[in-house]
């Protein structure tokens, strides 16, 4: 059971994943917590031009690495360049990442909520 607030109250997180299951687990888990869900968005390239436009607020993102064969890794950049923080996601381990992304915080699948939010807690 997830506590029912954390410090993610109020704060807009974008959620990249291209399993439609999982997007839907995280962002039931995120609005649980009071956060309010971006997306979520399954493509690279929508994600990217969300994030490039800067047209809506992102506070934090949870990027899947591997999104339908193409990684986020310009996601990722074009977020660092605006200063917000990520955490990637996968189901592959540490090796899979780009060594350049390696010292991100990375969160495992299946992934614990709790060791999720607390990581999206310390990106503040």
């Amino acid at each position: 059971m997830v506590e029912p607030r954390t410090s993610l109250e109020g704060r807009k997180i974008l959620v990249v994943e291209d399993d439609y299951l999982e997007a839907l687990a995280l962002s039931s888990l995120l609005e649980e917590v009071g956060a309010s869900v971006v997306g979520p968005i399954g493509w690279a390239q929508e994600a990217l031009s969300l994030v490039e436009q800067g047209e809506q607020r992102v506070d934090a993102a949870i990027l899947d690495v591997d999104l339908h064969g193409e990684r986020s890794y310009a996601i990722a950049d074009a977020l660092a360049l605006r200063h917000i923080g990520f955490i990637f996601t996968t189901g592959y381990g540490a090796d899979a990442v780009d060594r350049r992304y390696r010292d991100h915080p990375r969160c495992q699948k299946p992934f614990d909520s709790r060791m999720l939010l607390k990581a999206l807690s310390a990106l503040e």
